[in-house]
């Protein structure tokens, strides 16, 4: 069983028995943020890309917790240099195994410069997290793909977290072409409503998706959903 909280904009807090996982902690800052980043206690922190509303709050928390932090070679240098001890920089295609599970970056068609500083960050990536039994995408910031296809081939998704919002990523239209692509029993909506750029219907949304076969989770920032 695994538990995934939407903490707003891309960041979720995904759950099992004994590890606490959390992708992308912007929580400072974030207008729609259902938690402080002082009232987290995680093991895992996982990062997309180097944009100050992803990396967010994560050289904290990882100080704080003492977490291990999860992100491309680039991004995983530059957090050593900002004092963090445990990181964990392999690339796309690549991956780790861990003691929940294991991680695999896949690419993403974004960006990942590190805020005012105007740093290279790597590339941007996605992740295959498989964690007790299940498989979950979290496709980063991106735009769509044709090799999302092979991506649903390689991998039974469960659960697949995926951009509406569209000016910076995928719109609803987009991402319901993502469903088609990946093939996921679930999807949950993502990197939408955080601002006024990227204001998206999520109903419209799970409209589209149910229309490719995949249930979608629509969580406002703070609920959960339990995968089984």
């Amino acid at each position: 069983m695994v538990k995934l909280t939407f903490m707003g904009h891309s960041c979720f807090l995904i759950e099992d028995s004994s590890f606490k996982l959390i992708i992308d902690p912007f929580l400072s800052g974030n207008p729609v943020a259902a938690m402080k980043p002082a009232d987290l206690k995680v093991d895992y922190i996982l990062l997309t890309h180097g944009h100050g509303d992803h990396i967010g709050d994560a050289v904290e928390i990882a100080k704080r917790c003492d977490a291990s932090v999860i992100s491309n070679f680039e991004l995983s240098l530059y957090l050593g240099q900002k004092g963090i001890k445990k990181t964990i920089g392999p690339h796309i295609g690549g991956g780790c195994k861990l003691p929940f599970g294991s991680v695999k970056l896949t690419i993403a068609h974004h960006g990942s410069t590190l805020g005012s500083e105007v740093a290279y960050g790597g590339n941007p990536v996605g992740f295959i997290i498989r964690i007790a039994g299940k498989t979950i995408y979290h496709s980063g910031d991106t735009g769509l793909f044709l090799d999302m296809k092979l991506i649903g081939e390689l991998d039974k998704i469960d659960i697949a977290l995926l951009p509406i919002g569209g000016f910076y990523t995928m719109d609803a239209n987009d991402a319901a072409k993502a469903v088609e692509f990946l093939r996921p029993r679930r999807v949950i909506p993502m990197h939408y409503n955080t601002f006024d750029l990227i204001k998206a219907d999520a109903q419209e949304f799970a409209k589209k998706a149910k229309h490719h076969g995949s249930d979608c989770v629509i969580l406002n920032p703070g609920e959960s959903f339990t995968v089984e």
